[in-house]
């Protein structure tokens, strides 16, 4: 059963746009509301190799943690 409206976004109002970093397809709900009410800014997946095939159709707004080694690690 999926919900229509998550009830953990009680701070919804607090902020423009979210950052969701996950891999796991059971976030493809929140990500789908998000995305519609345009709150969603990107979605961040820690492994290009596997991830939920769910989240998939958010391709366009997703990032890997394997191309961003680069940018975060301590030089």
């Amino acid at each position: 059963m999926a919900l229509r409206k998550p009830l953990f976004l009680i701070e919804y109002q607090n902020y423009s746009q979210a950052v969701i970093i996950t891999g796991d397809g059971d976030f493809h709900c929140l990500i789908e509301y998000l995305k519609r009410q345009k709150k969603l800014k990107k979605l961040i997946v820690p492994n290009r190799h596997k991830f939920s095939s769910l989240l998939r159709k958010f391709a366009s707004d997703m990032a890997f943690m394997n191309d961003l080694r680069g940018k975060l690690e301590y030089k």
